[in-house]
């Protein structure tokens, strides 16, 4: 009746001929309470009663254009009123249609519920239709001779409009949800396009055509916006740090770690930092040469060696697949080898170090993998070869018969290949045969030369599983003879001593095999875990581990006492070695008692280091445990025991590979000795083998407060600008003594100490470069601990100010993105940012865990039935999208609709802060802590990449939308589609209402 009685009111204003206001006045007094205007469809009576002639009737006319003036109507409704008209051949009546749409069309808004947003979006997309179906029929009439002057003007006028409803990037968002929304609606627009297109051959190569063109493009950029600005890259830097220490830090802590993990690391930091990829790749090449020159002699010279030319190499063979832009990436490489050949000084510097034109050698491996060009590798080639005339000699008289390194390690890649094929034969045939494999494996720096290139090629854990596999196989003494004894003592003593020294080396992560069957774990892993001492492992001497079985601690006893040498026929080594650390115990009370005296403790001694050098490795990793525990004036005999067992024997009655073998023995005992011999401040002098002494051991220097060391490290490298190997050791080792919180409370602290930007910015990368020792629990304590604090304890606000401030956002949303966000059970797909696996080196930490995160930061988990319930609602809560309280329904995530696990700490300690940061965008007061939120999301804002959402704002509660678009550099339609989630209704819901009341 309502309806009836609108159009009986409307024909009564016109036949009485009632001015605008006089309608507006009685219109409200006819209907005093009751629906809205637009509930009664009073835009579309108004229309359909002023369409009827073939003009529009202009009273009536102006009685829609006052309600539209006076907000009687909405927007949306008078949209879907004029997409309803489809008598496109009647010309005046389509031109007072694009007349009322001109009145708006630039400045659409709505301030009702998130429904109505979401209504104007629909609406509009039904105008843009209409738009386009108009166009159509006047572009198809433009091609009858008669009507085409007409027909043009009026397409012209059609084409203006679709430019000025489109060329808003506000209108475009709007029209990006409804496609969201309503996907069927949007395919409707497509086919208008598609007859469009068709009919704009009618018109030539007039302007006409070239503005219908336009206007099609703009159309097509609706489906989805540019949402950010693209950066340009950064030209004018020569140097980027985080590149430089994210290579140092692998090169010097894990260079048996997987390829893949640090691709995507680097290709995170290249992104962020928008690094053109030639100076990119220069900087890869930079950070290895710098890493060559620096590096202790020795073992790690080979690693840091056979990390350049073998591990780098397939690196960049892996970002070769990453998209490069326009430019072929082998031009990049080819462009950054131009750029290091102009750092003459550093080039010399490492052709000095390893003692060969390692450029020469290094683009040579570039060219195998297909990284250069043929012409262009040469062509490098004879430039450094040009410069190299200038450069001081190589050769010396000392170092003429030295080989080098690169090569050395180049030539051991194809030999770690041919021994896996030999250590796949059956060892019980050929048993000597393989022992002399083993014996020239053992000479030398071959073995460290072997154990680099399988490190760096992947293949060291595949190496040490057979050589684990080989120790297994000389259980085995079923009908043994004296000829073969000592063939199997010596494999086993060998591929003993390799494994004690691939896990000092390497880490013990590469030996231990991922699945075992239970009861069938190999002999070397269980003692590895439960005997060897390694850095923070402190072993119990009173563990069952060293209690064995008494009857064959007895009988070994006995055999090391009263025989001249240790037999070998029919000897289970394994056992022997499980049980000398209860006959060292024996054998020490006996001394201490005086029931033997030290010549017969020198015999044993002996005995123990004679044939099997393994032996002493076990007997001196028991001795270890055993002198931490011991008085000071009860560790004289221990220690003493030590030394004869670290002293090698030089008679003729020993072994095959005797003096090979007390090289590796000597530098396994080195490393198990180097904690307890410090602790106790004793001296054991090992012999010198050849081998080199434990690299970056003991950096600290003595009495002096570690929170003073790691401020002079810190403000020296901030100085140099970049971090060298060895202050990433003393990092590592202040991580380890102050733990993570005083760590990374410290780091913070110098960075906000900084106020001139320039040394803010270079501080920034400094600490995402230290970050990257343990990545995941300083990112934990940061945003669960430190940020927080900064946050909510005003007194310390003021630290927060530009720059620094400004510098510690950018520095908290690096790690962010660095760290494993897990996500499971996903209901839709969401971009996930670069997973970046834990390393061996951080996994082998044996540091206290941060606290239990679920119970730390307890978050409100709203039930799956409300989750539903509000995913289905047409309507949406109140307290959803406009509650100043914070509750649980206004605390609603993205995460918590995809259900991402909570469990995960990250998560959880990310949804917290965001629960914080949204408190202190709804709070009354603001402050410096209040710029630093924005400065925080800006960040975050700008790491996602264009069209997507990044996996960080998930986290965010829907409610801080309507908090954001009240910051001036946060309302942009951009960026409220960039942090929605549009997967989601509710996303969808949350965009149109805060896009809408901008």
């Amino acid at each position: 009746m309502k309806v009836v009685n609108l159009k009986q009111a409307i024909l009564q204003a016109w036949k009485e001929r009632w001015s605008d206001y006089q309608w507006a006045i009685n219109m409200k007094r006819f209907f005093p309470r009751g629906a809205t205007w637009d509930i009664l469809n009073l835009a579309e009576a108004l229309l359909e009663q002023a369409m009827i002639g073939p003009s529009p009737n202009p009273l009536i006319l102006s009685y829609l254009k006052y309600a539209i003036s006076s907000q009687m109507v909405s927007y949306s409704t008078v949209l879907m009123a004029i997409s309803k008209f489809d008598d496109f051949s009647r010309d005046l009546c389509v031109q007072s249609l694009l007349e009322i749409m001109d009145m708006f069309c630039d400045r659409l808004s709505c301030h009702g519920k998130a429904e109505e947003c979401i209504s104007l979006c629909r609406a509009l997309l039904s105008a843009l239709t209409w738009l386009l179906r108009c166009a159509t029929f006047y572009a198809e009439k433009v091609k009858e001779p008669l009507e085409q002057a007409a027909a043009e003007n009026q397409l012209k006028m059609c084409l203006e409009r679709l430019e000025k409803v489109l060329s808003s990037t506000k209108n475009r968002a709007l029209i990006h949800i409804a496609k969201l929304e309503e996907t069927s609606s949007w395919s409707t627009v497509e086919q208008s396009l598609i007859k469009l297109g068709e009919n704009l051959n009618n018109l030539g190569s007039s302007p006409l055509r070239s503005q219908a063109d336009d206007c099609v493009s703009l159309v097509k950029r609706c489906r989805i916006p540019t949402m950010l600005s693209v950066h340009s890259e950064q030209l004018n830097k020569t140097g980027f740090p985080t590149v430089h220490a994210v290579v140092l830090l692998e090169g010097t802590m894990n260079l048996t770690g997987e390829t893949q993990p640090l691709v995507e690391q680097l290709m995170m930091v290249k992104r962020m930092q928008r690094i053109p990829s030639p100076l990119f790749v220069l900087e890869i090449w930079k950070a290895c040469f710098v890493g060559l020159i620096e590096c202790p002699e020795g073992t790690e010279e080979l690693k840091w060696t056979a990390f350049t030319f073998l591990k780098m190499p397939q690196v960049l063979v892996k970002l070769k697949k990453y998209p490069q832009g326009d430019k072929d990436f082998t031009e990049d490489v080819n462009s950054a080898f131009e750029f290091l050949l102009k750092l003459t000084p550093l080039l010399d510097k490492a052709d000095q170090r390893c003692n060969c034109n390692c450029m020469s050698l290094l683009l040579q491996e570039c060219s195998k993998q297909g990284l250069l060009s043929e012409a262009n590798m040469n062509n490098l080639i004879d430039k450094r070869a040009a410069d190299k005339e200038n450069s001081p000699s190589l050769k010396s008289a000392e170092n003429a018969n030295i080989q080098p390194n690169p090569g050395l390690i180049l030539r051991a890649e194809p030999t770690v290949t041919n021994i896996l094929k030999t250590m796949d034969a059956d060892h019980s045939k050929s048993p000597e045969g393989l022992l002399g494999v083993l014996g020239h494996m053992l000479s030398g720096k071959s073995l460290d030369l072997l154990l680099a290139a399988a490190a760096a090629t992947g293949k060291l854990k595949s190496f040490a599983r057979k050589f684990v596999k080989l120790n297994e196989f000389t259980k085995q003494i079923t009908g043994e003879i004296s000829k073969s004894g000592p063939v199997r003592a010596l494999l086993f003593d060998i591929s003993f001593l390799m494994l004690c020294h691939v896990a000092q080396t390497y880490g013990s992560e590469v030996i231990l095999s991922d699945s075992s069957p239970p009861g069938e774990v190999p002999f070397f892993e269980t003692w590895m875990l439960t005997c060897m001492p390694e850095e923070g492992k402190i072993l119990n001497p009173d563990h069952p581990c060293f209690r064995p079985d008494s009857t064959k601690v007895e009988s070994l006893v006995a055999l090391l006492n009263n025989s001249s040498e240790m037999k070998l026929v029919q000897m289970k080594w394994h056992e022997v070695c499980l049980s000398i650390s209860a006959a060292i115990l024996e054998i020490l009370n006996a001394w201490e008692n005086g029931v033997i005296n030290f010549e017969s403790v020198q015999k044993i001694t002996e005995n123990i280091k004679g044939k099997v050098c393994s032996m002493a490795v076990c007997a001196v990793a028991w001795l270890v445990a055993h002198v931490r525990m011991l008085g000071l004036d009860e560790r004289e005999k221990s220690l003493q025991m030590i030394r004869h067992l670290a002293t090698p024997l030089y008679g003729e009655n020993t072994l095959q590979f005797y003096n090979e073998r007390v090289v590796i023995m000597s530098s396994i005992l080195e490393h198990m000795c180097a904690d307890v011999l410090q602790q106790t401040a004793t001296q054991i002098k090992f012999p010198s083998t050849g081998m080199d002494t434990i690299p970056y051991w003991n950096l600290l220097p003595p009495k002096k407060p570690i929170k003073e060391v790691l401020t002079s490290v810190f403000t020296k490298v901030l100085e140099k600008g970049w971090v060298d190997s060895r202050s990433i050791h003393i990092f590592d080792t202040l991580l380890h003594m102050g733990g993570v919180y005083w760590f990374c409370n410290n780091l913070v602290k110098e960075l906000l100490k900084e106020t001139r930007k320039e040394h803010t910015l270079r501080a920034v990368e400094l600490l995402y470069a230290i970050f990257c020792l343990d990545m995941h629990q300083l990112t934990l304590t940061l945003l669960g601990h430190i940020l927080p604090n900064l946050l909510t304890d005003s007194s310390k606000w003021h630290t927060l100010m530009d720059p620094p401030g400004k510098a510690l956002a950018n520095a908290t949303l690096v790690p962010i993105s660095c760290c494993p966000l897990r996500e499971r059970k996903l209901l839709c797909p969401a971009p996930i940012v670069s997973k970046v696996q834990a390393s061996a080196r951080q996994k082998k930490r044996h540091r206290e865990d941060i606290e239990d995160y679920i119970s730390l930061f307890p978050l409100d988990d709203t039930q799956p039935s409300k989750l539903m319930r509000l995913l289905s609602s047409n309507e949406e809560d109140s307290n959803i999208l406009s509650s100043p309280n914070r509750s649980m329904s206004s605390s609603l995530s993205a995460s918590q609709l995809h259900t991402v696990s909570m469990r995960d700490p990250l998560n959880r300690v990310l949804a917290n802060l965001f629960l914080l940061i949204s408190s202190i965008l709804g709070a009354k007061t603001a402050g410096t802590h209040t710029q630093f939120v924005q400065w925080f999301m800006e960040e975050c804002v700008e790491c996602l990449e264009q069209g997507s959402r990044g996996s960080i704002l998930q986290f965010m509660p829907f409610t801080m939308v309507s908090e954001l678009v009240k910051v001036s550099t946060m309302s942009s339609p951009k960026i409220v589609l960039a942090i929605t989630d549009l997967s989601l209704p509710l996303g969808r819901r949350v965009a149109a209402k805060a896009i809408a009341a901008l």
